[in-house]
């Protein structure tokens, strides 16, 4: 049997009760076709394979390849990088239509959840997205505006899907016992996101950008963040209905998107009297 390796990051979830927990998790039935990422050895591929119609899993470690292949002959394994493959292609997503009986799960890497989630969230995006992260990624994925969990990564995803943490996963559930945590998210896709995707790249920035200025006043953050003079700055406050004294971790997702596209939208002279 394969060993885990520490440059992997793998840590293999064995109980089966949270395994079955997190494949009911995802809604997935006999018409689905679901995208596992890191397999491992295969435990929660076994009960994904017992509720939906194909499951195709995507492997970066080969000296588990053959087993798993051995073990479901039902199961597509694609050996390679779950970062570099494409998904779509893989899953035979062609479009909305297709992507509405598609689902993504995984026991993800934790050294690299942010990249993974941002890919499972690319459009044309899948019906529902399971992952088991660490804790506290769980926390802040699903903060709320204020707490201290609250920041660029939950408005990030939360603009184009709603999050659930449903459940803690003890360390002590996976061998070998990872130093954190871990929790289950189930991220759904918003019908109507409140970014749009051509602007999501742009937005991105600009959220990140602000809160590194988290502890400064949101005018004050906005004019470092833009560049733009202190009148444009709450001229464009005012007008998107924000406090310049207030912070931007008190900011809805909803807010942010209203204050990115009023900072695209003026003019200028925005604030400057005539």
């Amino acid at each position: 049997m394969a060993r885990p390796k520490r440059h992997l990051g793998q840590h293999f979830l064995f109980d089966p009760r949270i395994l079955a927990r997190i494949a009911d998790a995802t809604g997935a039935g006999p018409g689905d076709t679901v995208l596992e990422i890191g397999p491992g050895r295969g435990p929660l591929t076994a009960a994904l394979l017992a509720r939906a119609g194909r499951v195709v899993a995507i492997e970066r470690d080969a000296d588990l390849v053959p087993a798993l292949r051995e073990r479901f002959p039902a199961l597509e394994v694609v050996a390679g990088d779950a970062l570099a493959e494409d998904w779509h292609a893989r899953a035979g997503i062609a479009g909305p239509e297709s992507a509405a009986r598609w689902v993504v799960t995984g026991n993800i890497p934790y050294n690299i959840t942010s990249p993974l989630l941002d890919k499972a969230l690319q459009p044309p995006r899948p019906r529902v997205v399971v992952f088991l992260v660490q804790r506290e990624v769980a926390d802040r994925l699903a903060a709320a505006p204020g707490s201290a969990e609250y920041g660029a990564l939950t408005v990030g995803v939360q603009v184009v899907a709603t999050v659930e943490k449903l459940f803690a996963v003890p360390a002590g559930a996976f061998r070998p016992p990872p130093k954190v945590d871990s929790a289950v998210v189930r991220l759904v896709p918003r019908p109507d996101p409140l970014v749009r995707d051509a602007e999501a790249a742009a937005f991105r920035r600009f959220v990140v950008g602000l809160f590194g200025f988290r502890r400064k006043q949101l005018g004050r953050a906005l004019r470092e963040q833009t560049g733009r003079p202190a009148a444009w700055c709450v001229a464009v406050l005012e007008r998107t209905g924000l406090a310049p004294a207030a912070r931007c971790e008190t900011l809805s997702p909803a807010a942010f998107v209203a204050l990115f596209r009023a900072c695209v939208d003026a003019p200028e002279d925005e604030g400057v009297a005539s």
